[in-house]
């Protein structure tokens, strides 16, 4: 169904990843003009940053496959990796890698992406739009010990915010080496807060 301002209205309730495993998954990718298989295996030990958008040769898409390219160096510098996704063949991914952003390409992207043809990931995510046949833009977090520790999915025409998916890593590792949590619109190198009645007047009161 879609709605007067263009959005697909989903009348069901996806349950949540957040705290659970990541689903497992294996399949062939596109990455730096080869194809290579990738599971989630892979990323064992590491933190992972997961995001799903719906087709190769669109036109939000490589916004942000650039945007996110853009801060590789800095996800990489907190021990993240970047893993897109979508229902595209390795083919597609390929062409696409191998065109120039100024033709709505994604050349220079380095990180891999992986061909979902059957859509059994994106399903598995909770992030497949059936009606469609396409995933939303699904963005995952998922830490060192593979379980899910963020997830967000956004409608369609809906660009992310890449700077903001930095900033729940940061914060997931904050919690991680601390013990705090993490108040509203924190940010790396403020304060946390102990998750206690005196720790949130303590904050309050500093803040």
């Amino acid at each position: 169904m879609t709605t007067s301002a263009g959005l697909r209205h989903i009348p069901f309730i996806m349950d949540t990843l957040v705290g659970k495993k990541a689903p497992f998954f294996k399949a062939e990718a596109a990455i730096k003009g080869d194809f290579k298989e990738i599971s989630l295996d892979d990323y064992k030990g590491k933190y992972l940053c997961l995001f799903f958008y719906p087709l190769d040769f669109t036109f939000v898409c490589p916004t942000e496959l650039h945007a996110f390219s853009n801060k590789l160096e800095e996800f990489q510098s907190r021990g993240c990796e970047l893993l897109a996704c979508s229902v595209d063949s390795k083919f597609s991914h390929h062409a696409w890698l191998n065109t120039t952003k100024d033709k709505g390409g994604i050349a220079g992207v380095a990180y891999p992406i992986l061909s979902d043809m059957n859509k059994t990931i994106a399903r598995s995510y909770g992030t497949l739009f059936e009606d469609a046949g396409v995933a939303f833009r699904g963005t995952y977090i998922i830490d060192k010990e593979g379980v899910v520790q963020y997830s967000a999915v956004n409608n369609l025409p809906l660009g992310r915010n890449v700077d903001e998916v930095l900033r729940l890593v940061d914060a997931i590792q904050f919690h991680e080496q601390n013990g705090e949590v993490c108040p509203a619109d924190w940010q790396k190198g403020n304060q946390g807060m102990t998750a206690t009645t005196q720790g949130l007047e303590t904050w309050f009161s500093k803040n």
